[in-house]
């Protein structure tokens, strides 16, 4: 800063409100800047308390003498009492050998629980029959559930007024409209069950309740296959008497 003389300068010449004026500094710390300063001490006072009774409050350490635990004498394998282990209620039943996969279990069907013989409905007698149908030409039609898809719809037949030797080797599949339908249902059949495709078919018609129907009826041999065949076509969901 240049002073008076070197400025050439009188001091009654001088213009005070010219002269630069040092800048006052407050040198006493802001309030705010001591409440913080205080509020930290505070905190550091507190955690010191607080690790001190911590350290003072926390468990000790276990006990023991750190010694090497030592290996006892003898075998480390013992042979059990009972080598085959434990016995399980139950072991050896037939579900544990299905599980297992053993050949043991008796998964065959019982086709003797199956009916012989088909109970027919009993027909109640009418007062005004009808002059072209007659309670002897009355029949039960049953249509059993199709084999496959796109299989023709088989109704079975069972002929009250029927008469015949019992016990025969005939047994009835089914009754149809026509005999290509007939056949063509007993192509199936013989196509699925393999013990059918050896015995001789045949379809016979017959009249029932004033229309032709087509009976598809294979020969078993004898009344006992006959009946064995029908047992296992019921099993199979398939609807068939054995004719009598």
């Amino acid at each position: 800063m240049t002073s008076a003389a070197d400025s050439g300068l009188r001091d009654e010449d001088r213009l005070p409100w010219l002269e630069t004026v040092d800048d006052s500094y407050d040198d006493r710390p802001s309030p705010a800047r001591v409440v913080l300063l205080v509020l930290i001490g505070l905190a550091v006072i507190a955690a010191a308390i607080l690790g001190i009774y911590w350290y003072q409050d926390r468990p000790a350490g276990g006990g023991g003498s750190g010694e090497l635990i030592e290996a006892q004498e003898g075998d480390y394998k013992v042979k059990p009492d009972q080598p085959g282990g434990m016995e399980v209620a139950g072991e050896g039943d037939s579900v544990f050998k299905t599980s297992d996969g053993s050949t043991a279990a008796d998964a065959r069907v019982d086709l003797s629980a199956v009916p012989e013989t088909p109970v027919a409905p009993q027909v109640k007698a009418s007062p005004k029959a009808a002059p072209t149908q007659s309670a002897a030409a009355r029949v039960s039609e049953v249509i059993p559930p199709p084999a496959r898809k796109g299989a023709p719809a088989r109704i079975t037949a069972a002929n009250a007024g029927q008469t015949g030797s019992a016990g025969t080797a005939i047994v009835q599949l089914g009754s149809f409209p026509s005999p290509a339908s007939a056949n063509g249902a007993w192509k199936q059949l013989s196509g699925r069950f393999g013990y059918l495709a050896n015995l001789g078919q045949t379809v016979e018609a017959a009249e029932v309740n004033g229309r032709t129907v087509h009976r598809l009826r294979v020969n078993a041999g004898s009344a006992a296959q006959a009946r064995d065949i029908c047992q296992r076509l019921k099993v199979a969901g398939e609807a068939c008497f054995v004719v009598s």
